[in-house]
């Protein structure tokens, strides 16, 4: 699975008016239903929901936050860089400024493990994120997550 099996240039977005998690939710549901033709109110409750169960900030800034939904068709996701950090009850307790958010159809857990760890793999390589955290223009951050890190050997 490839990051751009996942994402769309235009799901690609640096925000500097999100100040909370909830806000944050708002703005990745409203940019998803436009995209998914599914209700915001639809995403935004599934990601609150996952939520509930344990905070989706993996560290270091980062945060995956998923859900699977009844009605979708294809796996999803949105990219958002924080220009402001926000609390995400993160593991490491450190605010969050990049968020990869991920929406997956309620029958189809396989594909959404593996969407999950592909998006963590390439989030956990920190020069990627150094790159993310750099750069502002959002087709050059669609670029840096679309490369194909898989080819960097080992």
């Amino acid at each position: 699975m490839l990051v751009s099996d996942i994402i769309s240039q235009s799901l690609v977005k640096t925000l500097s008016n999100i100040s909370s998690k909830k806000r944050l939710f708002q703005e990745i549901s409203a940019c998803l239903s436009e995209s998914c033709s599914l209700s915001l109110d639809t995403i935004l409750s599934a990601l609150q929901d996952r939520e509930q169960l344990g905070p989706t900030g993996m560290g270091n800034g980062i945060a995956i936050p998923h859900a699977k939904i009844v009605g979708l068709h294809s796996i999803t996701g949105m990219f958002v860089r924080l220009e402001k950090p926000i609390d995400f009850d993160s593991i490491d307790k450190q605010k969050v400024d990049i968020v990869f958010a991920i929406l997956a159809p309620n029958i189809n857990g396989a594909d959404h493990l593996k969407a999950l760890a592909k998006i963590s793999r390439v989030l956990r390589d920190q020069s990627i994120c150094s790159k993310l955290r750099s750069t502002e223009d959002n087709t050059a951050l669609y670029s840096i997550l679309t490369q194909d890190w898989d080819t960097k050997a080992a």
